[in-house]
C-alpha cells in the first residue's frame, strides 16, 4: 500500500504530497484524513494522508506510525482546505492546520492527554467473609451505599486502604474519560417572540442554501431569532454553527444557549486552553454536540449534516484572519459550507458592513429586518459634546456635560458604560524640553505608558522598558505623558467620583483566563457602578440597569488612516450606544468629539444607518473602494529596507505589465513601517474583473519562495490595509 502524505512544514517548496509505503501491520489503520508519522530527510514529521494507491514510481520509505484512530479531516474539510488554498494562495498544509485545535495539528511533540475519572465498585466477593479494619470498612460501606464511587471520594479516607482493597479484588477500578468543560442541561423557559421576530423566523427557508442579512437595531432580539431557528434545525436532526466576533461575547452567548439547549452545545474559541479545545473538538466529532458556538475558527467545526450557520455582528473585522496565512474570511467559509450542506447562512448586525448591505440591496442576499426593540422603547437619545468648545472647562478628559450625566445616573443607583478605544495610561511619552519621543527600538511606533506596571510597552511586538525619570537625550527632568488610555481615565474617574465603584475592562485586565466572564457577571450583579473599557464593551453585552453610555473620545477610530475608518467609527458608536436603555429604563448616550460635524458621528447621533450607508457608498464609488471594487493588498517585508524597496518596485513593474484591468497603487511604506525589526512596503490592487490575477500573483510567490531575505504576503479583500 502506498499513501500520499502532506507533511507539516508550511513552505511553498514542499507544498505537495510525498509518497510513502505502509508496513502490513499498519495497513488496516490507514484512512484518508488521518495523521501519520514519517521520515522526512533527517527529520521525523507528522502529516495528513491525502491519497491511497497501489504503487509509486519513486523509491519510497515506510511510514513510522499511525497517530489517529478516527479521521481528523473528513472529505468535506479536505475539499474545503483546497478551496481556501485556491482563494488565498496559502500553502495547503496551512489551510488544514488552521481548521484544527493545537492537539490535532500535524506537528511533532503536540501531546495533550485525555482526562479520566477513576471509579471503584465492589468485586465479586462475599462481604460477610471479609475481615476489614475501620478505614477499609468505611470505604466498603460507602461503595455499598452508592454502587460506584469516584476515586477522590475514597482516597480522602485512606489511600493505603484503597490500594489494599484493590489488590485483594475487593474493589475494582474503572476509568471513564471526562471532558474539561461541562454544560448543565438545566433549561429555562424561552421568551415568546414578538411579531417582528416571528416574521423573520417564518421567512427563513431551512432546507435551501440562501444567504440572509438580518438587519436588527440593538436590542431587537436577534439572538432569540437565532435560537428559534436552531431549535427547528435540531428537530430535523441537523446541526448548527453560531459565530460571535469577540471572545468576551462567547460566555454570555454560551450561557444563553445553554439555558435553551442544555449540553447540546460546544464552545470553540481562543480563551479555552489546548486541552479544552481538544475535548470540545472530539465531542463534536463524536456527535455529542449539535450546536457549536465560538469565534472565527469555530467555522471549521467538524459537524456533520449542518442545517444552519449564523454569523452574529457580521460587520466585525475579527472575522477576517489578517496576521497569518491563510488570510481567510469566516464569512466566505460559512457560505462555502452552506453551499455544501444546502443550508441557510444568516449574517446579523445592527450596523451591517457596506459590502453585505450592498449585496442585500441587489438581491444577492435576502434582507430581513428587526426595526424595533423588543421592549417597545425607542433607541437612546444621543448628545454630542464639541470638545473644541469645552477646552477650558474640562476636568481631566471629562466635559461638564459628561460629569453631570454620570452624577445623575449614580444618584439613581443605575449603571454606566464608558468607552475609550485605547488601553494603557497614555498614548506616548515625550520630552517638553527637546521634543524626544519614546519609540519602540524594534517597531516604527511610539511606546504606550502603563502606569499599573510602571512600564512603557509596544502594542505591536510586546517590547517593554522601565519609565525614565529624565530625558535620555537632553538629561532634563521634563518628561510628559500625552494622549489618554483607559488606565488614566480610570484614575480620573476615581478622583471625580470617589464613591463610585469602577471596573476597567481591557486587554490588560482580562488577559487571565476566565476574567471576561467574571467581570461581566460582577457588573451584571451591580457589584460595580461604572464599566470602563475598550472595544470589548461595545458589542453584544446586555445589562438591564445600564442607562448611560459615555464615549470619551469618538475620534480615535476616525483618525486611523484606513478607508474604512468612517464605517468603523459609525459602527462602534452605534454599537456602544445600543448598550444603553435595553430594559424598561430610558437610556442616554453622551459622545465627546473634536469632529462633531463629521457625517459618521452625525448619523450615529440620529441612529440613521441608511443615511450613513448612502453617504459612505457615494464616497466609496468615487474613490473606487469596496463594494464597488475588489481589493488585494500585497505586503513586501524584510530586514533590509533598501533591498525590500527595490524588490517592491520590481513587483510593481511586473504587475503593470501583466494586469490590464487593475489600478495599482504603490509601493509605499505601510502605516507602521517597521515591526519587530522587519521593514514593510505595500502595494494595493483595485479591480472589478481580472481573470489572470491569481496566476500572476502565484508566479510572484513562486519567484521568491526560496529567497529568505524577503517575504511576500497577499491578502484578498483585506479588512485593514497596512
Amino acid at each position: 500500500m502506498i499513501i500520499g502524505v502532506l507533511v507539516q512544514l508550511s513552505n511553498k517548496n514542499i507544498d505537495k504530497v510525498f509518497d510513502y509505503s505502509v508496513p502490513s501491520e499498519l495497513q488496516d489503520m490507514i484512512k484518508i484524513g488521518i495523521r501519520v508519522e514519517v521520515p522526512f530527510g533527517k527529520q521525523v514529521l507528522e502529516g495528513f494522508v491525502l491519497e491511497i494507491k497501489d504503487s509509486s514510481d519513486l523509491d519510497v520509505k515506510d511510514i513510522l506510525s499511525v497517530k489517529d484512530e478516527e479521521v481528523i479531516l473528513n472529505d468535506e474539510l479536505l475539499e474545503l482546505g483546497k478551496r481556501i488554498q485556491s482563494d488565498t494562495l496559502a500553502t495547503l498544509i496551512s489551510c488544514y492546520q488552521v481548521m484544527l485545535p493545537k492537539a490535532l495539528k500535524a506537528k511533532q511533540g503536540n501531546v495533550i492527554n485525555k482526562k479520566f475519572d477513576t471509579f471503584y465498585y465492589l468485586g465479586d466477593v462475599n462481604i460477610s467473609d471479609l475481615k476489614l479494619n475501620d478505614s477499609q470498612q468505611r470505604i466498603v460501606d460507602l461503595v455499598l451505599e452508592k454502587g460506584k464511587v469516584l476515586r477522590k471520594e475514597i482516597v480522602d479516607i485512606s489511600l493505603s486502604s484503597v490500594n489494599t482493597l484493590e489488590k485483594k479484588g475487593i474493589l475494582v477500578s474503572e476509568k471513564t474519560e471526562h471532558y474539561r468543560l461541562s454544560y448543565s442541561d438545566e433549561k429555562v423557559e424561552k421568551f415568546p417572540l414578538t411579531n417582528d421576530q416571528e416574521n423573520v423566523v417564518n421567512e427563513v427557508i431551512l432546507d435551501k442554501h440562501d444567504v440572509y442579512l438580518l438587519h436588527g437595531v440593538t436590542g431587537s432580539g436577534k439572538t432569540e431569532v437565532y435560537m428559534e431557528l436552531i431549535e427547528k434545525v435540531i428537530d430535523e436532526g441537523k446541526t448548527s454553527i453560531v459565530l460571535v466576533p469577540e471572545i468576551s461575547l462567547t460566555p454570555q452567548m454560551v450561557k444563553r444557549f445553554q439555558n435553551r439547549f442544555g449540553d447540546k452545545i460546544a464552545a470553540l474559541h481562543s480563551a479555552l486552553n489546548d486541552g479544552e479545545k481538544y475535548d470540545e473538538w472530539r465531542r463534536i466529532v463524536r456527535g455529542e454536540a449539535s450546536i457549536v458556538i465560538g469565534a472565527r475558527s469555530a467555522i471549521f467545526a467538524p459537524l456533520k449534516n449542518i442545517g444552519l450557520i449564523i454569523i452574529d455582528e457580521e460587520h466585525s473585522d475579527s472575522y477576517k484572519q489578517t496576521d497569518t496565512n491563510p488570510r481567510y474570511s469566516a464569512k466566505d467559509i460559512a457560505i462555502i459550507r452552506g453551499e455544501h450542506y444546502n443550508c441557510p447562512v444568516i449574517m446579523g448586525s445592527a450596523t451591517p458592513s457596506l459590502e453585505v448591505m450592498a449585496r442585500a440591496q441587489k438581491g444577492v442576499y435576502k434582507y430581513l429586518s428587526l426595526p424595533n426593540r423588543v421592549n417597545g422603547k425607542s433607541l437612546p437619545s444621543v448628545e454630542i459634546i464639541d470638545m473644541n468648545q469645552s477646552m477650558g472647562r474640562m476636568r481631566g478628559h471629562f466635559s461638564e456635560t459628561m460629569i453631570k450625566s454620570i452624577e445623575e445616573i449614580l444618584e439613581k443607583d443605575e449603571q454606566i458604560i464608558l468607552f475609550l478605544n485605547r488601553r494603557g495610561y497614555s498614548s506616548f511619552v515625550t520630552c517638553k524640553n527637546c521634543g524626544h519621543t519614546f519609540k519602540c527600538p524594534h517597531c516604527d511606533i511610539t511606546l504606550t505608558y502603563h502606569k499599573s506596571s510602571n512600564t512603557m510597552r509596544c502594542h505591536y511586538c510586546g517590547y517593554g522598558t522601565k519609565v525614565y525619570e529624565v530625558c535620555p537625550e537632553c538629561n532634563e527632568k521634563s518628561l510628559n505623558n500625552l494622549g489618554v488610555g483607559t488606565q488614566k481615565v480610570e484614575e480620573e474617574l476615581n478622583n471625580l467620583f470617589p464613591n463610585a465603584r469602577v471596573l476597567r475592562m481591557d486587554f490588560d485586565t482580562t488577559s487571565r483566563k476566565g476574567m471576561h466572564e467574571e467581570m461581566i457577571n460582577s457588573f451584571k450583579n451591580h457589584e460595580y457602578d461604572i464599566l470602563l473599557g475598550t472595544q470589548i464593551v461595545t458589542k453584544g453585552l446586555d445589562f438591564s440597569n445600564v442607562t448611560l453610555v459615555g464615549v470619551i473620545n469618538a475620534d480615535t477610530s476616525l483618525n486611523i488612516p484606513d478607508f474604512r475608518s468612517s464605517e468603523n467609527t459609525f459602527s462602534l458608536l452605534s454599537q456602544v450606544a445600543g448598550r444603553s436603555g435595553r430594559s424598561s429604563k430610558t437610556g442616554k448616550v453622551v459622545i465627546q468629539t473634536y469632529n462633531p460635524d463629521h457625517y459618521a458621528i452625525s448619523f450615529a447621533k440620529n441612529h440613521d444607518y441608511v443615511g450613513f450607508y448612502n453617504k459612505e457608498m457615494e464616497i466609496r464609488r468615487i474613490l473606487k473602494y469596496p463594494p464597488f471594487y475588489y481589493l488585494c493588498f500585497i505586503r513586501i517585508s524584510g530586514k533590509d529596507p533598501n533591498y525590500i524597496f527595490g524588490e517592491a518596485n520590481k513587483i510593481k513593474r511586473s504587475l503593470d505589465r501583466n494586469l490590464l484591468h487593475t489600478s495599482i497603487l504603490g509601493p509605499s511604506t505601510c502605516s507602521v513601517f517597521k515591526v519587530n525589526n522587519i521593514y514593510r512596503y505595500g502595494i494595493i490592487l483595485k479591480y472589478k474583473k481580472e481573470d489572470n490575477l491569481k496566476v500572476i500573483l502565484e508566479k510572484i510567490l513562486d519567484h521568491y519562495k526560496s529567497n529568505s531575505n524577503i517575504k511576500i504576503d497577499i491578502d484578498f479583500n483585506p479588512s485593514q490595509i497596512g
